[in-house]
This record gives structure tokens, C-alpha cells and sequence, in this order.
């Protein structure tokens, strides 16, 4: 019985009832979204485990049953800046000297990105999702006002998110549907000062930087 993300289920469903009435469920998929603070056991990756399996099991079966994915945000930034352990050019998919094998499958990690959408997989995959994709709906790096956050390191990582976005992960290899957050910096966002600072633009459309969309 569903006790906990039931609302969040309607909701899914009511779209998706409304996108069937129209025609449209074959070709518009319904989804949510989750920030990393939803995973637990994240390191190594296939420990990863939903922190409230009840609210996202029937949400993970409805995902599964629509051939829908699951729309994850990812900030290996977010993890930098709050942990003392973490090797910045592993966060920045940069050349490391921190290289991650998972005991449980052999899988080697090069950059803390990959580690945390794999660890979103084995999370779905333990929910009885295994067949449910993951889409970065968001992952960026801010440019200023934070530990790490400077404009070099927020160009290196959104640079190397978009040429890395054709690669997949260990776990899955290929290619995955990737979101960089965000256009533009937002200066009257409130809260801390390094959210206002994730933008490629300034407010005045200005570039933060330059960056190639095209990858390689």
C-alpha cells in the first residue's frame, strides 16, 4: 500500500491521463525529479539504495510502466563543497589520482559524476526499476562566491559535462540526456551566494565564459 509519495503518484498520473486523452501518452513521457540528497549508500555506486524506498517504489513502477526515466540532479559540486575528501579534479572530470573500483561489480570511476548518476541506477535497480533510464535534468558548477567556484573550474566541469554527455557512465555506456544548469546567472535568487553564480550568461546576456555546445 502506497503510505508516503502517493500525492506525487497522483499527480504523475493525472498527466498521464491527460496526455492519453489527447492523444499524446505515446509520444510525451511523464516524469519527476530528484535531487541526490533522495540517495543513500552512494560510494561505491552500487550500494546505492532510495532513503525512502516506500514513497519511491511506486513511483519507480509507474516510471516502469510508462517507459518513462527518472529525471535526476546531479551536482558533483554540491558534494565538493561539503566534503574535506573529495579530489577537485575528480570532481571536475579532470586527470586524478583518485580512481574508484566498485567491489561489487568491478566497475572503475574516473570522475565523481559518473559515480553519482550510477549510483541513481542501483538505487532504480534495487526499487525493482532496473529498466528505467536516468535523465540529468540538472548539473552545473557555479563561477564564484563558493569553495571551488571560479569561473576556470565552472568552465572546465560544463565543458567537460557536454563533451562527456555522449559517453554514458560505467554502468551504462552511450549515450545520455544531459541538462546544464543554468543559462543564466541569477542575481536576485535568494540563499547562498554561490546559487546565484551557476549561469553561462550574466543577466545582461553578457558570456560568464565560452563554451562549445557541439562537444567532442
Amino acid at each position: 500500500m502506497c503510505e508516503r509519495g502517493c500525492g506525487q503518484l497522483q499527480h504523475l498520473g493525472n498527466a498521464h491521463a491527460a496526455l492519453a486523452s489527447a492523444g499524446l501518452a505515446g509520444s510525451v513521457r511523464v516524469s519527476t525529479a530528484l535531487k541526490m540528497d533522495a540517495i543513500d549508500n552512494t560510494s561505491p555506486p552500487s550500494s546505492g539504495v532510495f532513503k525512502d524506498p516506500a514513497a519511491m517504489s511506486p513511483i519507480v513502477q509507474f516510471l516502469a510502466g510508462n517507459g518513462a526515466p527518472l529525471l535526476a540532479n546531479v551536482y558533483p559540486y554540491f558534494a565538493y563543497e561539503f566534503s574535506d575528501g573529495i579530489d577537485l579534479n575528480y570532481a571536475l572530470f579532470q586527470p586524478s589520482s583518485t580512481t574508484v573500483t566498485d567491489p561489487a561489480n568491478g566497475l572503475v570511476y574516473t570522475n565523481l559524476f559518473d559515480a553519482m548518476v550510477d549510483a541513481v541506477r542501483a538505487a532504480l535497480d534495487k526499487a525493482g526499476g532496473g529498466g528505467v533510464d536516468v535523465v540529468v535534468s540538472e548539473s552545473g558548477w557555479p563561477s564564484a562566491d563558493g569553495k571551488g567556484a571560479t569561473v576556470d573550474n565552472a568552465r572546465t566541469y560544463n565543458q567537460n559535462l557536454i563533451n562527456h554527455a555522449g559517453k554514458g557512465t560505467p554502468r551504462k555506456p552511450g549515450a545520455m540526456e544531459v541538462y546544464v544548469f543554468a543559462m543564466f546567472n541569477e542575481d536576485q535568487k535568494d540563499g547562498d551566494p554561490t546559487e546565484k553564480k551557476f549561469g553561462l550568461f550574466n543577466p545582461d546576456k553578457t558570456p560568464v565564459y565560452p563554451i562549445n555546445f557541439a562537444g567532442n
